[in-house]
């Protein structure tokens, strides 16, 4: 089932950062293909055996997640700023490029940088599985890791989804941009939720890597809709077309 989630996710967003290309050399959607690009690379390193693949080069010290989580912020970043823009929501957009949003994820990446430097690392292993057991210590270092590496994307969901939920309750817009703010919000619910994973049991541990990938699905699908509905949006607000159409 994960590994159905994780190809599925795969190939939805390599085939529309592939189909992004020509638009992308002429200038437009250039912020959307590289979002598809990024969520392509986390993707492919979420997966076992490229991640074993490419850590092995770097050294087999796990450094492939420290690279995913920042690729993550990253996309997160990217996305939740073409999404403010797109629904014209200033007080979101602020609280993600603003002071306080830099304030936030540079604490962020203080936090994931330090947790991954203290932990014990050593010999690769996707999602760092096997890295707990090895001692309380490095079992408690490994999750607030895994807690500082879920906080910024939660903290974007928490500004955008009342945006994305609002947006889906009017009436005037186009219906693809209305199923992508539907898929939107349930991707940002996602996120949010995986702030829960400590304390699934581990009878359940499926629904954390479940739970990621409807998440990542959900969003990149949602930004799909909102691009296929580019041609709708010529009649809607002109914030509407930035992100779709530049």
């Amino acid at each position: 089932m994960i590994e159905v989630l994780q190809w599925s996710t795969l190939a939805v967003c390599s085939a529309v950062a592939l189909a992004r290309i020509p638009s992308a050399l002429r200038g437009r959607n250039r912020s959307l293909f590289a979002i598809f690009v990024l969520a392509t690379v986390a993707i492919l390193l979420s997966i076992r055996e490229p991640y074993l693949a490419v850590d092995s080069w770097l050294g087999s010290e796990n450094y492939t997640n420290l690279i995913l989580r920042f690729i993550i912020y990253a996309t997160v970043f990217l996305a939740g700023r073409g999404i403010a823009r797109a629904f014209d929501a200033p007080k979101a957009l602020r609280r993600l490029t603003g002071t306080v949003g830099a304030c936030v994820l540079g604490l962020i990446i203080l936090a994931t940088v330090a947790f991954f430097l203290l932990a014990d690392t050593t010999g690769s292993s996707a999602g760092l599985s096997a890295l707990p057991s090895r001692s309380p210590e490095n079992h408690l270092l490994i999750e607030l890791y895994g807690s500082a590496g879920r906080l910024y994307p939660a903290y974007v969901a928490a500004c955008l989804l009342p945006v994305t939920f609002k947006a889906a309750m009017q009436q005037p817009l186009p219906g693809a941009v209305r199923c992508g703010a539907v898929l939107l919000s349930l991707g940002f619910v996602a996120l949010f939720l995986g702030m829960l994973f400590p304390v699934i049991p581990e009878p359940l541990a499926f629904l954390r890597p479940l739970i990621n990938y409807t998440a990542v699905l959900a969003l990149m699908t949602g930004l799909t809709s909102i691009w296929l509905g580019r041609v709708l949006l010529r009649r809607a607000k002109p914030s509407l077309r930035t992100f779709t159409e530049k």
